[in-house]
């Protein structure tokens, strides 16, 4: 299934509701939950990590360790510092949720493939063009119309605080 969410085709409010099921059923699945971003995306990822750790009662685990991040960055190259820790860590039915505003980064792409490859569901938050590669994968999609880090970022960063505090 291809949920894709944006640019006028649904409300707001049934985008952060069903965003809210999706997470609730990770929850009480017991499964795993990973956040991933680059730049400005990677400090988001950071925080939700821990916001949906304390306040949305979920598994979580950051992948942003900086020995392991620049042990594979070296060792592999960066564009698999996530998919690497993907491939070793999660577990068919886990949630991959891939936070990029441009939709374009290779060590995000490479991350969902080898996540749906395992089976993990995989969320996306994207901006700039419609048709990016991060959202053409993902099995949800949340895509704000803008072409602009700053206001993109800011609204992923909204919908996902705000999911958390209805969890």
């Amino acid at each position: 299934m291809h949920d894709r969410w944006g640019g006028g085709a649904s409300g707001y409010p049934d985008i952060i509701t069903s965003l809210a099921e999706i997470f609730t059923k990770v929850r009480y699945s017991r499964k795993q939950t990973y956040f991933i971003g680059n730049g400005g995306s990677a400090a988001i990822a950071v925080h939700m990590t821990a916001d949906y750790f304390k306040r949305g009662r979920m598994r979580t685990l950051s992948l942003y360790d900086i020995s392991l991040i620049t042990c594979l960055a070296n060792d592999y190259g960066y564009e698999y510092v996530f998919s690497k820790q993907i491939e070793r860590l999660s577990e068919t039915g886990d949630l991959l949720v891939a936070i990029s505003s441009s939709g374009k980064s290779q060590n995000i792409i490479n991350a969902i493939e080898a996540a749906k490859s395992i089976g993990v569901q995989v969320m996306s938050l994207t901006g700039f063009e419609p048709d990016n590669p991060v959202r053409k994968i993902s099995d949800y999609s949340v895509y704000v119309p803008c072409n602009e880090y700053g206001p993109v970022e800011s609204i992923h960063n909204l919908i996902l605080q705000q999911v958390v505090d209805m969890l």
